[in-house]
């Protein structure tokens, strides 16, 4: 067991993954109502020697901060609205051999009922799954097992990611903050 699995082992929590490794794919984590389902969801997939890129608000990235979010596998999301990140994000993709990105789509730690889609398209257009994450707070059981490979349709698409999710409707820290 390395230094990871043992933070999770004595703060009580344990990890199940039964979706195939991939060198690439996109990993939805939700619900996401807090800033804990950051500091477990890093630690969870570095307990079995993987590592996660993972996308933060780019005001988080200043010095010496920003070199420790970086080397942990941080992606800088800039503010601005109608940006080509979700392309930067497909080419990232083609051009490394390893890219297992995770992704918050409430975008948000407050209620929303909207969730983002960038991260289907992210999906399809690098032709990777969708593994599906929860970090279930009454439990203290991180949870990444099921694996979806997006269709085309996003609409369709969202509609089947949510349903898995509404079985994790009481999972967050703050369930009440958490909308499928």
């Amino acid at each position: 067991m390395n230094v990871w699995g043992l933070i999770l082992k004595c703060a009580g929590w344990k990890f199940t993954i039964t979706t195939p490794p991939r060198d690439k794919c996109v990993i939805c984590v939700a619900p996401h109502t807090s800033n804990w389902d950051f500091i477990l969801g890093l630690c969870a997939y570095h307990s079995i020697g993987r590592k996660a890129n993972f996308l933060m608000k780019e005001f988080w990235f200043f010095f010496p901060l920003g070199i420790l979010l970086k080397r942990l596998g941080g992606i800088p999301v800039p503010k601005l609205k109608g940006g080509d990140l979700s392309n930067r994000l497909v080419s990232l993709f083609k051009e490394r051999k390893y890219v297992n990105l995770a992704v918050t789509p409430e975008g948000t730690r407050s209620r929303t009922e909207h969730w983002r889609r960038g991260f289907i398209f992210i999906a399809k257009g690098a032709e990777v799954p969708i593994q599906l994450g929860v970090i279930d707070f009454p439990n203290k059981h991180i949870l990444i097992t099921e694996e979806y490979w997006p269709t085309g349709d996003v609409e369709a698409d969202m509609l089947a990611i949510k349903n898995f999710y509404k079985k994790y409707s009481n999972a967050g820290k703050y369930p009440d903050k958490f909308a499928v």
